[in-house]
């Protein structure tokens, strides 16, 4: 699957479009179909300072997008259900939220601040 990501920290010139393994779906996660990213101050200070280790480290961690595959355990969510997410860049997966009458790029523009504090699938 395409993301974006980087090798080298540094500046904005220094995002690619790479090519990433699928993930692994845990008993309570979500997979999500991104239709839109945001960039937030976690991601520009990640790509100027942190030097990834291994692989490129992709970013974009607030998304909108529709459910394409629910873990065993998760309640509360369906595939085709339209999401949108901020993530955590110490797990892979993120928190998740529903989100009625958005599409992708508004779901994904919406600040995290603006998110419930439930974290994680119910």
């Amino acid at each position: 699957m395409k993301a974006i990501g980087y090798s080298a920290a540094g500046p904005a010139d220094t995002l690619d479009l790479i090519e990433i393994d699928r993930p692994e779906v845990g008993p309570r996660d979500l997979l999500v179909a991104v239709k839109g990213i945001s960039v937030n101050p976690v991601d520009v200070k990640l790509r100027a300072a942190a030097q990834p280790e291994g692989a490129a480290r992709v970013l974009g961690f607030d998304a909108a997008g529709v459910v394409a595959e629910v873990g065993a355990s998760v309640t509360g969510y369906k595939i085709g259900d339209e999401v949108f997410y901020a993530g955590d860049v110490t797990r892979a997966a993120p928190m998740r939220n529903s989100m009625p009458s958005m599409n992708g790029s508004s779901g994904a523009s919406r600040p995290a601040s603006t998110l419930p504090k439930r974290r994680g699938c119910r």
